[in-house]
């Protein structure tokens, strides 16, 4: 329990820390400034983190004092405070450059940038009906949240974050992050598996943004032979030797982000499940 403890107190400390960067302190000079942006930024990250309501995080800290005085709090907003505030259409976005300031932070302290970045996505359930229960009662798994992620491989750091439904393709959502992720770095490497196969995306990666892409390619043609110049690389032999390997990164992220954080959302409406997603991911990076 002081294990969780300490862990709250320094995601509390870090969101707060790097919401000031990001954040006025007041969104209008006549508002009642009863509490701060970051304050309320924060409440939104230790609710992702602690997979709570808006209401069972406010009720959350009213138990901790510690948790008040590092946020500042003289007083808890009420949850509906809260839930206006996340309804707000800029919250995705500052999640977005949260993340942007501590792969930096983590930048300074280690090797410098990040040499190779891997891709995946995962999804988030919007029910809380369980797996067991769709399978016994015939529902099929209609839609899910869908997290799209670059990691940083080494430190394990997210860099780029696109949230939309799924199921679909991969590729979907691959342009985008690889925007957003070549806006942040410029890695030596990239790695992703087959579900992004695609010429263009290699073609994007190393003729565009200069990076050298590695990525499963599955064999569709009849001759058994790779279509594309530079999917006809992508063997076995030459992905091991280029460090395929290191692509387990971002598994191994998506993996405790799960674990952490869990696999259920609880919003209702679009726009706050996909803003739920996002900070659930900034609120893992800040624990790790």
């Amino acid at each position: 329990m002081a294990k969780q403890g300490n862990t709250l107190m320094a995601v509390a400390r870090l969101s707060m820390r790097t919401a000031r960067q990001y954040m006025q302190a007041y969104s209008h000079p006549k508002s009642p400034q009863k509490f701060t942006q970051p304050q309320l930024m924060t409440c939104l990250v230790l609710r992702a983190y602690l997979k709570a309501t808006y209401r069972g995080v406010i009720e959350f800290l009213d138990t901790s004092n510690d948790l008040r005085d590092a946020m500042g709090l003289e007083q808890l907003p009420h949850y509906s405070t809260l839930k206006r505030f996340a309804d707000r259409s800029a919250t995705q976005e500052i999640v977005e450059a949260m993340l942007v300031e501590l792969l930096d932070q983590v930048s300074a302290v280690t090797d410098g940038p990040p040499k190779a970045v891997a891709l995946d996505s995962t999804g988030f359930e919007t029910t809380s009906a369980s797996a067991h229960y769709r399978a016994r009662s015939g529902q099929a798994r209609q839609h899910y949240v869908k997290v799209s992620l670059s990691v940083s491989c080494g430190t394990l750091m997210p860099i780029g974050l696109v949230v939309d439904w799924g199921p679909r393709n991969d590729k979907a959502e691959a342009r985008p992050l690889l925007a957003k992720t070549a806006a942040v770095v410029q890695p030596e490497v990239l790695y992703a598996d087959a579900g992004y196969d695609g010429e263009w995306l290699h073609r994007y990666c190393r003729e565009d943004w200069g990076v050298r892409s590695w990525i499963k390619a599955p064999i569709y043609r009849n001759d058994g032979k790779r279509g594309g110049t530079y999917r006809s690389l992508m063997t076995p032999r030459r992905l091991k030797r280029a460090g395929y390997g290191q692509r387990w990164h971002v598994e191994s992220f998506i993996g405790g982000l799960k674990r952490t954080t869990g696999s259920g959302l609880t919003s209702r409406h679009t726009a706050s499940l996909f803003q739920e997603a996002g900070l659930r991911v900034l609120a893992y990076a800040m624990r790790r």
